[in-house]
């Protein structure tokens, strides 16, 4: 019964999603539209989509399950720290990159995609930038995309016992659907609803289960006493500080929010707001959403262990996966036919996270592939209308591949997504900060930025990590970044046409 009524919501749910898809899909004339709709977000639907889409799945299972470990190999230390840094990077974002690269992409021939505006910004005849972003692009998203479908897969066979491999078929269509048709306004409108359902479950779930464990005090006392070599949960713990975890463990996990500055799909919501004006109310947004969510994420994983312990054996508990205290605790919390159809709505938040990411990543990988490849290939011979069937099939082949990669149940999510926002981060972020602040900036200095920060992200993971445990985004951004720099001064300096635009985009509010 109860699984009928949760089957019956996300059906309901889903069902919501493909008719905004519908609903969108005449109102796209122009690639503009499919891409930045028209640049006519109002900054609710901006904050939201941003923060939906950067979260993902990760925000419900990867987050909470690295907290779930509490003081084993410091999971608790970890997942603050990660939520640390991604706070501080959310609100540098949106105070360092937004305004202007929304005011710049505009200024710069009207750019609707990140490769293109670093073309248009640099004046980039060589088509270099162009290509080599959009294929980075291509292959980071793709492997992106991959992790969660996959992720999208383990929750149907998690909850309703659904092969994996038809449960992966059917997430897909339905993502692919509503993408394929309405483009970013049905992305970004889908991900303000994804974005409220995914708010008020990760906020209530844990605070229904303090509720049945008697109290916060008795709540953290019982958590307390499951952690290892401690009876309570204190400073050091919580912090790592004081346990044998060094400053440079702290920042290369807090280097997490360095990401931020060069994830494509994220920055495409600060080009399509509606104006500059709705930036800092957007922020405001934002910023209370991630806030409140990292927290409560991070505490559902303490809370979830605590629980978890009143109603399983140890031995049980020891081989659980914390990466599914969420759906555990909706199961067993949430009982009765009243109360399946709130856990029908958390369960369906998991979803939420991951259609709000995965939509996103779709929607950026078949602009790269029309817009910033196929485009510069065929050039004039493309009209608007082809171009944007190019857009539409292009999500359609990319679904397809990502598929492909994500058909092993057994695939690692969160290694693959670490992977891809490092490579996004350091092959994008400093061209892209640098861009909007530094004058003597030219398209060398860009692009030298963009292949080595991609090139070093590979080469620390592949060859220096097993050695250094350093996350990888963390050198490889500050090698990009010295590469922008020295290769700049190393080379020409900006036309004056450039630098003429650069003081006319400064003057802008």
């Amino acid at each position: 019964m109860e699984q009928m009524i949760h089957a019956a919501i996300l059906i309901f749910y889903l069902a919501i999603m493909l008719w905004i898809g519908f609903y969108f899909y005449k109102k796209n004339k122009s690639q503009t539209d499919y891409y930045l709709g028209g640049r006519s977000l109002n900054f609710w639907v901006t904050s939201m989509s941003a923060q939906a889409s950067d979260m993902s799945g990760w925000l419900l299972m990867g987050l909470p399950g690295t907290a779930f470990l509490l003081t084993k190999n410091n999971g608790l230390a970890e997942a603050v720290w990660t939520a640390a840094g991604l706070g501080v990077g959310t609100y540098l974002n949106w105070l360092l990159l937004a305004k202007k690269l929304r005011n710049y992409s505009e200024k710069a021939g009207d750019s609707i995609t990140i490769p293109s505006f670093l073309e248009n910004r640099f004046r980039d005849k060589s088509n270099l930038i162009r290509i080599i972003s959009a294929v980075f692009i291509v292959v980071f998203f793709l492997i992106y995309t991959a992790a969660q479908f996959s992720a999208g897969a383990k929750l149907f066979n998690a909850v309703f016992g659904m092969d994996y491999q038809i449960a992966l078929v059917f997430g897909a269509v339905v993502i692919v659907s509503y993408t394929f048709m309405g483009g970013f306004l049905a992305v970004c409108w889908t991900d303000l609803i994804q974005g409220v359902v995914m708010f008020f479950a990760i906020v209530l779930l844990p605070i229904m289960a303090v509720v049945k464990l008697g109290g916060a005090s008795a709540t953290f006392e019982l958590a307390g006493s499951l952690a290892d070599g401690v009876s309570s949960l204190g400073f050091s713990e919580w912090t790592g500080i004081g346990s044998g975890y060094s400053l440079i463990t702290i920042i290369s996990i807090a280097a997490w929010g360095l990401g931020y500055f060069g994830q494509p799909h994220i920055l495409a919501r600060f080009m399509g707001i509606q104006s500059a004006e709705q930036i800092k109310p957007a922020r405001r947004v934002a910023m209370a959403w991630v806030l409140v969510s990292l927290s409560a994420a991070v505490l559902l994983g303490v809370i979830g262990k605590a629980y978890v312990s009143t109603v399983v054996s140890a031995k049980e508990m020891a081989s659980m996966d914390g990466e599914r205290i969420f759906i555990y605790l909706t199961q067993h919390i949430l009982r009765g036919p009243v109360a399946a159809i709130l856990a029908g709505v958390f369960l369906t938040a998991i979803l939420a996270a991951i259609m709000s990411t995965a939509d996103s990543q779709l929607l950026i990988t078949s602009s790269a592939i029309s817009e910033d490849i196929a485009k510069k290939i065929f050039g004039s011979r493309m009209s608007e209308k082809t171009t944007m069937n190019v857009s539409r099939f292009s999500v359609l082949a990319i679904a397809a591949i990502a598929l492909f990669i994500a058909r092993n149940p057994e695939s690692s999510v969160f290694d693959l997504v670490a992977y891809a926002w490092a490579g996004f981060g350091a092959a994008f972020g400093p061209a892209i900060l640098l861009s909007l602040y530094w004058r003597r900036m030219n398209w060398q200095g860009a692009l030298a930025g963009i292949l080595s920060g991609g090139i070093m992200v590979f080469f620390w993971r592949n060859f220096i990590k097993s050695y250094i445990n350093i996350y990888e985004l963390l050198p490889a951004f500050i090698v990009s970044g010295i590469f922008v720099i020295v290769v700049s001064l190393l080379t020409k300096k900006p036309e004056d046409e450039i630098e003429k635009e650069f003081d006319e985009y400064l003057k802008l509010k």
